[in-house]
């Protein structure tokens, strides 16, 4: 067979069904896909007005139309507008953008669409879609263009009154609910609301008093009733604007609008504008996180050129960042064809990168400019902080500067300034410095009291993220360990040369164990032998610090093999105590006191329930007696 040459045909009977079916994920994206033709014919036509190639209206707006009975969309604009040879250029030839041609041509046009598929988003909802149009340009005639979505279309001469174009959609039976106005006005709403062209949709009522003075039978001036267009978009959203044209209730505002079921004003904002090395405007709101990391995502919008794409944001943002709100808008962020899907690209790592920055240099500036009021905002903005200093490293590289450790009276300091605060009583025998905390200040209120006693200090780390973060943060830092204060009593915390001296051989405490096993009769509880002084409590409940981490990580989405174990927990046993040297001789009753003391420390823990929470009462109300 001879080499041959030819060129491949898109078949468009084949070609219709994939745009209804597969190319646009959701079928009122034809409403944001038509309005952006339609605003970037009348931004085009703004560039073309410098050239006096065309005639200039005295405004430009997109209006968009429902007609019920005809079961009708229309989308008009008094824009550009397009002869017969540009309707055979760009609409019969699918996808060659006349978009994509005219910024090619001008280069700092603001233009929409780039794809040149958009148009054919209409056919997903109608079952016939026309076009009539009138360019701007001189001498030019009105031209009618019809399709049914079959290969074949019709194009002839029409009338027009005014340059500009009408998409007049026919709405298929599959597709009446696009019909309802309150349905259209939701997605215009989502979609177009700060789209740069005016948008009218529908008509205002109001009452006013008649202008001709016309009285009612008590001489006051007629009411009657009115009707204005009703505008739906801001053409000039504050993200576009310099920050120093904008004040605070500005801000303010804006974020009312954003999220009008919020009731809570944000603790702070970022107003990010840049042009190079890419285009990037935005608006990012700091709120309070209470209600938990998940549900705060999904409340920044993604924007280009002021069109509405998507709030999934979490492959253009880090993913701590996903808990803020506002918005971005960015015409160099590449979206696929439908623009519904974020495509890989060296543009979408710069930006996230450059808003991290941002962010960790507005917090740095912040806790630089006034600490005071940072620190008063630290426990609303902290597990934020947390989740950036676990997950991007270049954000825990800033952060580390203002982190703030909270401890037990309210005070907080830096790392370094914790460092310098502890060293002197806080290091153990191996020279790392040991850094006490609780997650429960109640909870721990007893071995809290006997750290203060030897002036330690005893930080506050309670948030979901707190064992995840001192492990990354031992990890950071040579030399220095978290503790949680009840992982151990308090002189094997932190460990010193010196200790208290054990006053049972080790074959008195094998044969001890075997009895406090028994007595205890709880399968958690490992026993363990401790030197402490004769008048410190008989026994005490600990929890391994290791195990314990990495159980709570595993309940975080971490270390799933330990979070299979069972939870297991030491009872430290005070060898010097005089309970425990009546145990060993024998002495009658002991076990029964043993038993009493064991419940005791399962009680302030929390931890004595059922069966054995009701014999310890009785037994309690019996001493008594």
């Amino acid at each position: 067979m001879s080499k041959t040459q030819g060129t491949i045909s898109v078949q468009t009977e084949n070609i219709f069904p994939i745009i209804k079916k597969f190319l646009y994920s959701d079928h009122e994206i034809f409403l944001r896909e038509l309005v952006s033709n339609a605003v970037d014919a009348c931004q085009k036509s703004k560039i073309l007005e410098k050239t006096g190639e065309i005639a200039i209206p005295e405004s430009y707006l997109v209006r968009i139309a429902v007609d019920k009975s005809a079961k009708t969309i229309t989308i008009s604009d008094n824009g550009i507008g397009m002869t017969a040879e540009e309707i055979e250029k760009y609409i019969t030839q699918i996808a060659f953008s006349g978009a994509a041609e005219f910024v090619n041509k001008y280069q700092d046009a603001q233009i929409i669409g780039h794809f040149g598929l958009g148009f054919y988003s209409a056919f997903m909802v109608s079952s016939k879609v026309e076009i009539r149009s009138l360019s701007r340009k001189h001498g030019s005639t009105a031209v009618r263009w019809e399709c049914d979505g079959s290969p074949e279309f019709y194009m002839e001469a029409a009338e027009k009154d005014g340059a500009g174009t009408d998409i007049i959609l026919h709405i298929g039976e599959d597709s009446e609910e696009f019909l309802d106005e309150n349905r259209l006005e939701e997605i215009l709403m989502k979609y177009c609301r700060f789209m740069p062209v005016l948008i009218q949709f529908g008509f205002e009522k109001d009452w006013i008093d008649d202008p001709n003075g016309t009285t009612d039978e008590n001489g006051k001036v007629k009411r009657i009733e009115t009707e204005s267009p009703k505008y739906i978009n801001q053409t000039t959203p504050i993200w576009i604007k310099k920050p120093s044209e904008l004040q605070d209730e500005d801000y303010s505002k804006f974020y009312r609008e954003l999220y009008p079921m919020s009731f809570e004003e944000p603790l702070f904002h970022i107003h990010i504008n840049i042009d190079f090395p890419f285009n990037l405007t935005g608006i990012l709101f700091f709120p309070k996180i209470k209600y938990g990391i998940e549900n705060q995502r999904n409340k920044i919008a993604l924007y280009s050129n002021q069109v509405f794409i998507t709030d999934e944001v979490k492959n253009i943002l880090p993913d701590f960042l996903t808990l803020l709100h506002g918005v971005i808008d960015s015409p160099d962020i590449p979206l696929n064809v439908s623009r519904s899907y974020l495509q890989e690209d060296a543009n979408v790592k710069k930006i996230s990168q450059h808003i991290t920055k941002k962010v960790a240099d507005k917090l740095t500036s912040m806790f630089n400019q006034n600490r005071e009021d940072f620190e008063m905002k630290w426990n609303d903005i902290q597990i934020f902080i947390q989740y950036g200093m676990l997950t991007d490293e270049k954000f825990y590289e800033k952060a580390a500067g203002f982190y703030l450790y909270e401890d037990e009276t309210g005070k907080k300091f830096t790392l370094e300034e914790l460092k310098t605060a502890t060293e002197a009583l806080q290091k153990d025998k191996s020279g790392d410095l040991v850094l006490l905390y609780t997650n429960d200040k109640a909870a721990h209120h007893a071995e809290i009291e006997k750290a203060t006693e030897r002036s330690y200090k005893v930080l506050e780390m309670s948030t979901p993220l707190s064992s995840h973060l001192v492990s990354h943060l031992e990890m950071k830092n040579q030399h220095v360990r978290f503790k949680r204060i009840d992982a151990d009593i308090i002189d094997r915390l932190i460990e010193k040369e010196e200790g208290n001296h054990l006053a049972l051989t080790e074959d008195e405490q094998n044969n001890l164990k075997t009895k406090l096993e028994s007595i205890a009769a709880d399968g958690r509880l490992r026993v363990q032998f401790a030197g402490m002084s004769s008048d410190e409590i008989p026994f005490t409940i600990t929890q391994n610090e290791f195990m314990r981490r990495m159980k709570e990580q595993s309940a975080m989405g971490g270390n799933s093999f330990y979070g299979q174990l069972p939870e297991s927990y030491d009872l430290v046993v005070n060898g010097n105590h005089p309970l425990i040297a009546k145990l060993k001789e024998g002495e009658p009753g002991s076990e029964e006191k043993i038993k009493q003391a064991i419940d005791l420390a399962l009680l302030s823990k929390g931890m004595l329930k059922g069966e054995g929470l009701t014999r310890f009462i009785q037994r309690s109300i019996q001493l008594l007696a």
